[in-house]
C-alpha cells in the first residue's frame, strides 16, 4: 500500500468504487484529496514506522525498542485504517494499560483526522484499558452470568477492608494470614482464570487451605454485595465469551480491527480476552518489546509476546529499531547487556545521533561517597552546563536506597522528589520504629505511645485505649503514668492488661539499656524483641521485604553514632532524624531532581540518568541469583533503566555499603562488565586502570570465566566443612550443586539456606 490507487469502477448505479470501496460519483474527488493528504502524513514516519501504519490486515506484531516511535506508529495506523475504509471508526479497538496512554493515543488520532474526520462521541475508536473495555461489556450483558448489570466495582480499598472483615469473621489468625497475602494469592488464581474450588484442589498445607475458605468467602460475600473486584471484570468477560458464543460474535463484528499496546505487559487473561476476539476476523495488532518485561511480579507473562507466532504463524513481524531518544553509545551499552537474555525478540537499536558521551562508570568507597559523588556532579551539571533539575533522574534497584541519596541532597541544598514511594523518613514502618525510640528516650511522648501500642498487634483495641485515656484525665495522669500503674487500671482485665504489662516491661527494660548500648545496637535488640521482621515480612510479598530492608537501613543510619557516648548517642540520632524528616517538608520546588526505582521508570525519559548500587546482590538483586527466569528480568530491568538516558548515562557501585543494618562488599554489577570497554569512561576518585582494569587487561570471557566459575562451590567447600556467615553465624555444608551451596545453620531459626559460593559472604572454619 505504499501508493494510493485511485481505482474507478462504475457500476449501473452510478457509483464508483474507490480503493475497492463504494462511494458516490460527486465523492470520488474528495476521496482523492483526502488520500493524498494522508499519503503526506505518512512520509513524517520512517520506513519501518510506515510498513506497520500501512499493513492493516492480518495479524501484526510490531516489536517497538525503547524510544522508537510505537504510540507514532501505532496511532498512525489506527488513523490510515480510518482513512482507506478499511473500517468504520467504531470498528476498532485499541487497548493499553493505562487512562493517560489511553487518552493520549486518543488525542493524536483525532488530532490526524482532525482536518477531514468528524469523529463523534459514537463514531470514535474504542480506545481504552483492559478493564475499561471489560465494564462496557458486562454493563450489557453480565446478567447472562447471573449477576446484575449494576454492579460495584470494589477498588484496592474496598478489597482490604472486605478481607480483613472476612479473616475475622472466619476467625482465621490474621498473624499467620495477612490479608495482603490472601488478596494476592486469590488475584493471581483470578488472573489464571480459576476460581476457589480451582484453589482448594490445589491446596496442599494448612495455610493454603485456609486461604481457600477466606477465597471462597470473598467471592459469596462480593455476590451479595453485587459488587466485582479489578480482576473480576477480566475473569467474567473472559466467561461470558466461552459461554454465549453469540455475544462474542457481536464484539467480534463490532470490532474487527484490534491493536493492542504493551503486548510484553498482558497476563493470562488478557492474553486469551485478546485471542478470543480476534479469532474470526484475526486482524490483530499487538506491539511490544519483550526486553522491557519486567512487571512479572504482577502476572505479566513475556511469552505471550514471544510466542505470538506460534498462536498466528501467518503473522508479519516488523522491528522498529531506529531510536529517537538516546546516543548510540547509550543504545550499544544496552543492546550489550540485554543480548545475553535468551528468552527475547533479538533486534539491534540505532540512532541518528552517532557517538554521544561515553557511559561514565564511578567506583566508590562507600553508599555515602557514592551518594555525594552524584550530588557534585549535579551541581556541576547546572553550573556548566545550565542543565535543569527536571531533566535528571536517580535510579535505584530498592526503596531503601533512597535514604542515602536524599541525605545528601539535603546537605548540598538539592531540590527533589521522590516518585513511586513516599521519602524515606516518612514510610510507616520508619515512623514506627523511631516511634518506639522516642518513647524509649521520652516515654511522655504520649503521640508516640499511641502510634506503638498496638504495633505490631498486641490486641490492645481502641476500646482499651479510650478506657486507659479517661482513667488517666480523671487523675491529671500521662499515658506513661497510667501504664506504670495499669494494676491500677481495673476498667482493663484479663489478657489485655497482660498485654499492657508486658508491653511496658519491654519499654522501661529499654530504656535501661539505652544508657549502655550505642543506638544501632539498642535498635537492632528493640527490632529483635518485637519481632518487627516478622510483622513487616509476613504477608509474604516483595514489598514486606523492602519494608524490613528500610528498617535495617534505619539502622545503617544509626551507625554513625556507634563511638559516641551510649547516653548522649541516642538523643543525638533522633535529633538528627528529626531534622532530616523535617528539611523533608520543605524541599518541594518547581525543578526538582527526581528519585525512583528501576520500575518506576518504564516509559519515561531523561537526559541525564544515574543508576545507584550497580552491584551483584543488589543489582542484580540476591533474588534472582537462583533462577536464570529471575536474572533476566533483572537483565531487562537494566535495559529499561539504560534507554530511558536521552545524552548522558552515568553508573555508580561502592566498594564497601552499609545497607539494611550491615556492611556489605559487593563486586561490580555483571551488567557493566557487559559493556564493552570502548563506550565507558572511569572518572573521580580512582585512577582508571584501578578501577575498571577488566576492560583494560581481560577479554569479556575471561571476566565471566572468573567471576561465575560454576566449579567455585566444589573449590572452595565440601560436605560437612563448617563455615561461617557474616549475618547468619555458623553452618555446616550438607550439599555442593554447580554454584550452588546448601547451608545448615546452627541457629535454628535461620536453618537451611542456599548461597551463590562465589559472591556469598562464607567463610571456612579450620580450626
Amino acid at each position: 500500500m505504499g501508493e494510493f490507487r485511485c481505482i474507478f469502477l462504475s457500476d449501473q448505479k452510478g457509483s464508483y468504487g474507490v480503493n475497492n470501496t463504494l462511494v458516490e460519483k460527486n465523492e470520488v474527488s474528495l476521496y482523492c484529496c483526502l488520500a493524498k493528504s494522508f499519503m503526506s502524513f505518512l512520509k513524517e514516519l520512517n520506513d519501518r514506522q510506515r510498513e506497520a501504519a500501512e499493513t492493516l490486515t492480518g495479524p501484526l506484531l510490531i516489536i517497538a525498542g525503547a524510544g522508537s516511535g510505537k504510540t507514532r506508529a501505532l496511532t498512525y495506523r489506527i488513523a490510515h485504517l480510518i482513512e482507506q475504509k478499511m473500517a468504520q471508526p467504531w470498528q476498532i479497538l485499541a487497548v493499553t494499560f493505562t487512562n493517560k496512554a489511553a487518552g493520549e493515543m486518543q488525542r493524536r488520532v483525532e488530532q490526524l483526522l482532525a482536518a477531514n474526520f468528524d469523529l463523534g462521541e459514537k463514531n470514535r475508536p474504542m480506545i481504552g484499558t483492559f478493564h475499561s473495555v471489560c465494564v462496557r461489556i458486562l454493563r450489557k450483558y453480565i446478567d447472562k452470568l447471573g449477576r446484575e448489570k449494576t454492579f460495584v466495582i470494589y477498588d484496592a480499598t474496598d478489597q482490604q477492608s472486605l478481607m480483613k472483615r472476612l479473616i475475622k469473621e472466619n476467625q482465621v489468625d490474621d498473624e499467620k494470614i495477612k490479608y495482603q497475602v490472601a488478596l494476592g494469592m486469590i488475584s493471581k488464581f483470578k488472573n489464571q482464570l480459576k476460581g476457589y474450588e480451582d484453589f482448594l484442589n490445589a491446596a496442599g498445607n494448612h495455610f493454603e487451605r485456609q486461604v481457600a475458605i477466606l477465597f471462597e468467602a470473598y467471592e459469596k460475600r462480593l455476590k451479595e454485595n453485587n459488587a466485582l473486584d479489578f480482576d473480576d471484570l477480566l475473569l467474567y468477560t473472559v466467561k461470558l465469551f466461552q459461554k454465549h458464543p453469540e455475544v462474542l460474535d457481536e464484539y467480534q463484528e463490532r470490532w474487527r480491527y484490534i491493536c493492542i499496546d504493551e503486548y510484553q505487559d498482558t497476563n493470562h487473561a488478557q492474553y486469551l480476552l485478546a485471542k478470543l476476539l480476534a479469532a474470526k476476523y484475526r486482524n490483530i495488532c499487538v506491539i511490544g518489546d519483550s526486553d522491557q518485561s519486567i512487571y512479572s511480579f504482577r502476572g505479566a507473562d513475556i511469552t505471550n509476546i514471544l510466542e505470538f507466532e506460534k498462536d498466528y504463524q501467518d503473522a508479519k513481524v516488523i522491528k522498529l529499531e531506529q531510536n529517537y531518544r538516546s546516543t548510540q553509545v547509550i543504545l550499544d551499552a544496552a543492546d550489550s547487556v540485554i543480548e545475553k537474555n535468551k528468552r527475547r525478540k533479538k533486534k539491534k537499536m540505532w540512532t541518528e545521533k552517532e557517538g554521544g558521551d561515553l557511559i561514565e562508570v564511578i567506583h566508590a568507597r562507600s553508599e555515602n561517597e557514592e551518594a555525594d559523588w552524584v550530588a557534585r556532579e549535579i551541581e556541576k551539571l547546572m553550573r556548566l552546563k545550565q542543565v535543569n533539575l527536571k531533566d535528571i533522574v536517580v535510579l535505584y534497584r530498592t526503596n531503601a536506597q533512597s535514604r542515602v541519596l536524599e541525605e545528601a541532597f539535603l546537605r548540598h541544598g538539592l531540590p527533589y522528589k521522590v516518585i513511586g514511594g513516599v521519602k524515606f523518613y516518612a514510610r510507616k514502618e520508619i515512623k514506627d520504629i523511631l516511634a518506639y525510640l522516642r518513647v524509649i528516650h521520652n516515654p511522655n511522648d504520649t503521640d508516640s505511645l499511641l502510634r506503638i501500642i498496638n504495633t505490631p498487634p498486641r490486641r490492645i483495641g481502641q476500646t482499651t485505649i479510650n478506657k486507659l485515656q479517661a482513667f488517666g484525665l480523671e487523675r491529671s495522669l500521662s499515658l506513661a503514668e497510667v501504664l506504670n500503674h495499669i494494676q491500677m487500671v481495673d476498667e482493663v482485665k484479663g489478657a489485655t492488661k497482660e498485654a499492657l504489662v508486658d508491653f511496658w516491661k519491654i519499654i522501661m527494660d529499654f530504656q535501661k539499656r539505652a544508657v549502655e548500648l550505642p543506638v544501632s545496637e539498642l535498635l537492632r535488640q528493640v527490632v529483635k524483641k518485637i519481632d518487627f521482621k516478622k510483622y513487616l515480612t509476613d504477608d509474604g510479598t516483595e514489598e514486606g521485604e523492602m519494608r524490613y530492608e528500610n528498617v535495617m537501613e534505619l539502622i545503617s543510619v544509626a551507625t554513625k553514632y556507634d563511638e559516641t557516648d551510649p547516653e548522649l548517642s541516642l538523643a543525638y540520632f533522633l535529633e538528627e532524624v528529626s531534622l532530616v524528616a523535617d528539611t523533608d517538608q520543605i524541599t518541594e520546588d518547581i525543578s526538582n531532581v527526581t528519585l525512583m526505582t528501576l520500575h518506576s521508570v518504564k516509559g519515561l525519559e531523561y537526559p541525564y540518568v544515574f543508576i545507584v548500587g550497580c552491584e551483584e546482590n543488589i543489582f542484580p538483586h540476591s533474588r534472582a541469583l537462583f533462577e536464570e527466569k529471575d536474572m533476566e528480568e533483572e537483565r531487562r530491568l537494566m535495559y529499561v533503566g539504560v534507554t530511558r538516558a536521552m545524552h548522558k548515562l552515568y553508573l555508580l557501585a561502592a566498594k564497601q555499603r552499609m545497607l539494611y543494618g550491615d556492611y556489605q562488599s559487593n563486586r561490580l554489577s555483571r551488567f557493566i562488565y557487559d559493556i564493552p570497554g570502548e563506550l565507558v569512561e572511569t572518572t573521580g576518585l580512582e585512577p582508571k586502570r584501578e578501577i575498571f582494569s577488566a576492560f583494560d587487561q581481560r577479554s569479556e570471557e575471561e571476566i565471566a570465566e572468573e567471576t561465575f566459575d560454576p566449579k567455585i562451590a566444589e573449590k572452595k567447600f565440601k560436605d560437612g566443612d563448617k563455615v561461617a556467615h557474616a549475618s547468619f553465624g555458623e553452618g555446616i555444608v550438607v550439599e555442593r550443586r554447580g554454584d550452588l551451596v546448601t547451608v545448615a545453620f546452627t541457629d535454628k531459626k535461620i536453618s537451611i539456606k542456599k548461597f551463590a559460593a562465589n559472591i556469598a559472604p562464607l567463610e571456612k572454619i579450620t580450626s
